[in-house]
């Protein structure tokens, strides 16, 4: 997987993807990550890459011409890789559709993906006409840029590419698979300010251990996420056991 981005901030998304697992992912060569200053493609003396709004309005516009050259710079070099291939332009904005885990596991399949980075009160529409394929938002709130935005989605993405975890297992087992959270862990000691590890899970009994996983991840999404509920793929007794958690008769 190959992370391009157009930031007026790179050294915020150097650092950050730096450390932890997709740091290791990076050294290791499973993920690859190419930040661009659209700033380097400054069109005055100055490198200011903003201006003030047509029409008026408060706050600064980006302007589309940097934005658009360091868009053709990044395209230059996927390019001479995948000439035929057409690259999704992901603009990081609350204008856009709520990220989810299917999406991220659709991002996951392609080759390069390019993050674009907004600042100001946005970026002139015509550029954006132009290149982006996808508006994504990561929730309904306002943010400073788009970095942090373009953070998330960048490890949620990475943890399904092959070879970035070290336990392949743990993406299919993790929160929102199957639309269930998942199941509460446990670590030693066996007991803990009073609190004992449920005994289940010190049985090595594998069918068992299996059946107290999924009771767990449907109780905790019927306490927690009920919206969920509604995309999962329940068995009539597991139906039984959201209604007796929800106390209600509204699921069937």
């Amino acid at each position: 997987m190959n992370f391009h981005v157009m930031t007026l901030f790179p050294e915020m998304i150097e650092q950050a993807m730096s450390a932890s697992i997709t740091g290791r992912a990076l050294q290791a060569g499973y993920l690859n990550l190419e930040t661009v200053n659209i700033r380097d493609f400054s069109e005055n003396k100055h490198n200011r890459v903003d201006d003030y709004p047509y029409g008026g309005g408060a706050g600064m516009v980006m302007q589309a011409g940097p934005v658009y050259h360091c868009y053709q710079d990044i395209m230059s070099r996927i390019a001479q890789k995948h000439a035929e291939q057409k690259t999704k332009v992901i603009y990081l904005t609350p204008q856009g559709t709520v990220f989810t885990q299917k999406m991220a596991e659709d991002y996951a399949k392609e080759d390069d993906l390019i993050f674009l980075c907004g600042h100001y009160e946005g970026i002139d529409e015509r550029v954006l006409e132009e290149i982006v394929t996808d508006y994504v938002s990561i929730g309904d709130y306002v943010l400073t840029g788009g970095e942090l935005p373009a953070l998330v989605m960048m490890d949620t993405i990475s943890r399904l590419v092959p070879g970035v975890l070290n336990n392949e297992a743990s993406a299919e087992t993790e929160s929102f698979s199957g639309h269930l959270l998942e199941y509460p862990q446990y670590t030693r000691p066996s007991v803990w300010r009073g609190k004992e590890v449920p005994p289940v899970l010190l049985s090595g009994h594998h069918l068992n251990l299996q059946k107290w996983y999924r009771e767990q991840s449907v109780i905790r999404t019927a306490q927690r996420r009920p919206d969920l509920l509604e995309r999962a793929d329940l068995t009539p007794e597991e139906w039984r056991l959201v209604r007796q958690v929800l106390g209600e008769e509204s699921y069937e």
